[in-house]
């Protein structure tokens, strides 16, 4: 006897319920997740202390200065930004730069963006921050006293880090805290860059599936979620197409078999 199209039509609905309902499960989980989370604890923020504030009593000299000094040890085409900021009670000048590199393979020139930290009161450059200093500048940040836990240098990361996309190299400073929290600390800027701790790692890794973006967690637009999308359209369309023959074959059976008095 061959089937009939009532059968098909929820045979299908029921596998799509089933595999699109188990990411329906996580993005549930994810959205209670996040609506429900404090986004200052998750950013950090009650870890944060403000940054220092710098005297107005120095004396500066020119940013002009600065950039001669840095032209006599390395080209510099475009300026990004130049910041004044403070290094562990010291002003000074951050000064982010792209130079045109000659590559002899192609004979082009590529781009290169260069950082520089130079003396604000003097106009003397310095290196990037030792590891020693950007602990130093972590633990100003960090609000409380915790003990240093581990130091780690990075100089690369991968697309599921949670200091992807941000300055390299730089320090990851974690401290003996209930959070577990860690400050990164970019060595070529001498700033603090993130804070992050473990009620941000959870919002991330539930991000990542929430996002399905299982390459870099970050990009709500991949085909995968496409996908889904679609894959749900055809589950809502396939449940209202059941309804509707369910209902058009009941009203059959009480049209063939009418109820006697």
């Amino acid at each position: 006897m061959a089937k009939s199209k009532h059968y098909y039509i929820r045979k299908t609905h029921r596998w799509l319920g089933v595999i699109l309902g188990i990411q329906f499960l996580l993005w549930t989980i994810g959205g209670l997740y996040f609506s429900w989370s404090n986004m200052d604890e998750v950013h950090g923020d009650f870890q944060k202390k403000n940054a220092p504030l710098l005297s107005s009593d120095i004396s500066l000299v020119s940013p002009t200065m600065v950039l001669d000094t840095i032209r006599r040890v390395h080209r510099i085409d475009s300026i990004v930004s130049i910041q004044l900021i403070e290094i562990l009670g010291k002003p000074f000048y951050q000064v982010r730069c792209i130079s045109a590199i000659h590559n002899e393979t192609n004979h082009e020139h590529d781009m290169q963006a260069m950082n520089h930290l130079a003396d604000a009161e003097t106009g003397d450059l310095r290196g990037p921050l030792t590891k020693e200093e950007a602990t130093e500048v972590a633990k100003r940040r960090f609000n409380g006293e915790p003990e240093v836990k581990s130091v780690e240098y990075l100089t690369g990361t991968n697309n599921h880090h949670e200091y992807r996309e941000n300055p390299l190299p730089a320090y990851a400073i974690t401290f003996e805290h209930p959070s577990k929290a860690t400050v990164y600390v970019a060595s070529e800027l001498g700033t603090v860059q993130k804070f992050r701790n473990n009620k941000w790692r959870i919002f991330d890794f539930l991000w990542m599936m929430h996002t399905m973006d299982y390459e870099g967690r970050d990009n709500f637009g991949n085909n995968l979620l496409r996908f889904f999308s679609i894959f749900g359209l055809v589950t809502v369309l396939s449940g209202f197409a059941l309804f509707f023959v369910s209902t058009k074959r009941k009203k059959k059976k009480t049209t063939h078999f009418p109820t006697l008095n």
